[in-house]
């Protein structure tokens, strides 16, 4: 089944699904060992590995990025290059306990393209539609193991694959949301907060303003947490 799906990546374009090759039952460690493996998409092919979520299974708060970058493909751990360092500066600063959280992407590899003329560098591209809905298995999937209570959505990206195509980091930004999902599972889901990713901070013309919007946005959570307000709230 692995090979077919591989092949069916690759066919047109037709069928990027990392589905197939989730294991059907495990924990975060089985599924971070099946992940490594994954074909769903070719984004695999360039990137050096898949770059797995982290963090315990007990993390009360799960936070999203958009997808590895450049030092993450590298170690193999999300947000340990300058916007992760900066992430856990603005979240410590919010009184979010990094060491207690879950962080992971929507996409699992790491794409890019080189510049212009050749070169080594590996620039930074973003994920296309059809390749954030064929990583969403995984993403489910860390959701319902770890089962957070509140979940961060760091960027447009991360928002639209938890909230959906009509979300707006400029519109939604800041706020207490429900995350959708089944109508039976309504006691049971978290609530989203979304902001800015913070690699949007460090290009951002007035960093300064951009981080205290995140940090802002990153108590919104704390708060929620500390006062218990995610789920079945």
């Amino acid at each position: 089944m692995g090979r077919e799906a591989a092949s069916a990546s690759r066919d047109g374009g037709r069928a990027y699904d990392a589905g197939p090759f989730l294991p059907s039952r495990g924990g975060l460690a089985a599924h971070r060992r099946a992940a490594a493996d994954c074909r769903g998409c070719p984004l695999h092919e360039d990137a050096t590995r898949t770059v797995f979520g982290v963090g315990p299974e007990s993390a009360r708060i799960l936070l999203v990025g958009e997808q590895p970058g450049d030092q993450e493909d590298r170690q193999g751990e999300p947000f340990v290059g300058p916007a992760g360092r900066l992430l856990r500066r603005a979240a410590e600063e919010a009184g979010i306990d990094m060491d207690e959280a879950y962080v992971t992407n929507a996409v699992k590899h790491f794409k890019f393209v080189r510049p212009p003329g050749g070169g080594k560098r590996r620039i930074h591209k973003a994920p296309e539609l059809r390749e954030v809905t064929a990583c969403h298995p995984w993403l489910r999937a860390e959701l319902r193991l770890v089962r957070p209570e509140i979940v961060v959505a760091l960027g447009a990206t991360a928002g639209k694959a938890l909230l959906g195509s009509s979300f707006r980091v400029t519109k939604d930004r800041g706020a207490l949301l429900p995350l959708p999902g089944d109508a039976e599972d309504q006691d049971g889901r978290p609530h989203v907060v979304a902001t800015l990713h913070p690699s949007a901070v460090l290009r951002a013309d007035d960093r300064e303003g951009a981080y205290a919007g995140l940090v802002a946005d990153l108590r919104v959570a704390a708060e929620a947490l500390a006062g218990g307000g995610g789920a079945g709230s």
